[in-house]
């Protein structure tokens, strides 16, 4: 979860968000590179006072802004390309999780298992105890094992909703009458929160996500506590 004064991304937690930082570090380095030109370009540019015609009128700098741009945009296309075709990768998932949006809760139902279905609702602050985060801990947790690929099925009951785990660098909109995919795999165990991205009526800020991944034994021991 995110830290009081944070301005960096979150550590990753799944392959999907490693390769999402490392893109936005290249992206970052562009940018970086990019305003360090256009600043020392401009101080060249006003240091001449404007009167250099070898500056102003020279057809190979028109040549040069031309190109450079469509060699940046390359640059910065091609791992964005490949980050989009990861994310669409068609894997077989090896534990199938469905979840449903409502005003404001969110619902599970584990389909390859009987019988294992539950809510989650916000645990309320006066309820709270010591170590549990604040309008993000939930009174059951969305449990899936560690290194396993998991496939997760995502619609709403009522209005739009947005299943979102920053750690985890997934997000899919949640849209009455029709089922969105995400495929995704933790690196580590851990507990990870998100919360709804869509706005949906008063208590939108009222719905976390509480996740829990575990190893395959942990994971056995409460499919079978049901």
């Amino acid at each position: 979860m995110a830290e009081p004064a944070q301005i960096s991304l979150h550590n990753a937690a799944s392959p999907m968000m490693e390769e999402l930082l490392c893109f936005h570090d290249h992206a970052m380095t562009m940018l970086i590179l990019i305003g360090t030109t256009v600043m020392a370009a401009l101080i060249i540019t006003l240091s001449t006072k404007l009167n250099n015609t070898s500056t102003t009128e020279a057809d190979h700098l028109e040549s040069l802004w031309t190109l450079l741009p469509i060699i940046i945009l390359i640059f910065l296309a091609s791992p964005s390309m490949r980050t989009l075709y990861l994310l669409e990768d068609p894997e077989c998932p090896h534990l199938t999780i469905k979840t449903m949006g409502h005003q404001w809760y969110w619902s599970y139902e584990y389909s390859d298992f009987s019988d294992v279905e539950f809510d989650s609702y916000m645990i309320k602050e006066q309820d709270l105890e010591n170590g549990m985060p604040r309008l993000l801990e939930t009174d059951n947790r969305m449990v899936f094992p560690t290194q396993v690929l998991v496939r997760l099925l995502i619609s709403a009951e009522d209005v739009l909703h947005s299943w979102t785990l920053p750690t985890l660098g997934i997000k899919a909109d949640a849209v009455p009458g029709r089922l969105n995919q995400l495929v995704f795999s933790t690196t580590r165990p851990g507990v990870f929160y998100g919360q709804c991205s869509e706005i949906c009526g008063a208590n939108h800020s009222f719905m976390p996500i509480a996740t829990e991944s575990v190893p395959m034994a942990h994971f056995e021991n409460w499919i079978n506590s049901w």
